[in-house]
């Protein structure tokens, strides 16, 4: 296959282009800067932005399936950033995908497309979007999934969505890191009553997801114009884990609490107060999409992937808490 990997120089797309390769794939990748490391290993790489159609189109010509993984993430910013990213940037993608007719292309979407701001507890795809979003990021990446979902159409492109929730391992230039110097900091709070259940996915894991999901990517297929979720297929204590990666890197265990309510009421203060003074390239320190997150439960129904492309992670917790604590 001739594949396309857009942000391939990210976190978990260049974990997707390791294993393309691996496996024989000619790959390609488009992203913002230069990736010296991926051109040594063979791949070419395409310089651009997502939001650049001449530019995608270039990069999606002689391509056989696209895996669009490119993104901006976070708490905070403004909503013409996250729309020129990640729902103009797929249109982009699905316009090209039908110009140089490109048969498959595999969304990593977010689970944060169905989060209401409560509990999700052990829920599948039936879920529906809500209404109404705590921050532009989720809002973003749910008007992407739902315009991949209804480009699928046989015998032109075949798609799906996959929702990988809290990636994390080797070589993660965002979550960790913030997690652990905001805990040297004396930044981090226990949010609610530290007991919350939350799914997480090793990285590589959601890697091998997106290859198999491609490969089940075929005419009358079961995968063709869904969205699925994708773990570890076993949900942790939240601020358990937290400690255990705060362990692993030899800092104190979180110990000070602060309620959901106050979090919560804390995060619309600073937004407000962002929004107000224009400070859009900076993020506060609480949000209430944030306060959420670190309270609630959410975690998933993973039978879906398991039966219609046969996901099952092949690197547990523990494995993969060894492999990271090589790397701190």
């Amino acid at each position: 296959m001739r594949a396309l990997v857009t942000g391939g120089g990210g976190f978990l797309g260049q974990y997707i282009v390791e294993q393309l390769l691996a496996r024989g794939d000619q790959v390609r990748v488009l992203g913002r800067r230069d990736y010296p490391d991926l051109v040594e290993l063979g791949v070419e790489c395409v310089r651009g932005d997502v939001a650049d159609a001449k530019i995608v189109s270039q990069a999606c010509a002689g391509m056989d399936i696209v895996y669009h993984t490119a993104a901006i993430a976070g708490i905070w910013g403004r909503w013409e950033d996250f729309y020129q990213a990640n729902v103009v940037g797929t249109e982009n993608i699905i316009a090209a995908c039908h110009e140089h007719g490109i048969g498959k292309l595999v969304y990593t979407s977010s689970p944060s497309v169905t989060f209401d701001g409560s509990d999700q507890n052990g829920i599948a795809e039936t879920g529906q979007y809500p209404d109404h979003y705590l921050a532009h990021y989720p809002r973003s990446k749910a008007i992407a999934e739902k315009m991949v979902l209804k480009a699928n159409e046989p015998g032109k492109l075949l798609t799906c969505a996959l929702r990988p929730h809290l990636i994390w391992g080797p070589r993660d230039q965002h979550l960790i890191p913030r997690l652990l110097e905001r805990a040297k900091s004396g930044k981090l709070r226990i949010v609610g009553n530290g007991r919350n259940m939350v799914d997480m996915i090793y990285v590589e894991n959601a890697a091998i997801a997106h290859l198999q999901a491609a490969d089940a990517l075929r005419e009358g297929g079961k995968v063709c114009g869904k969205a699925y979720y994708l773990s570890q297929g076993e949900p942790v204590m939240c601020w358990v884990w937290i400690n255990d990666l705060l362990k692993l890197a030899e800092i104190p265990p979180l110990t000070r609490k602060i309620s959901y309510r106050a979090a919560y009421a804390i995060g619309w203060l600073m937004e407000w107060g962002y929004r107000l003074l224009g400070k859009y390239r900076s993020e506060p320190r609480m949000t209430r999409f944030l306060a959420a997150q670190l309270a609630t439960n959410h975690y998933y129904n993973i039978a879906a992937a398991r039966h219609d492309f046969g996901f099952e992670p092949t690197i547990n917790i523990e494995e993969g808490m060894r492999r990271l604590a090589k790397t701190l």
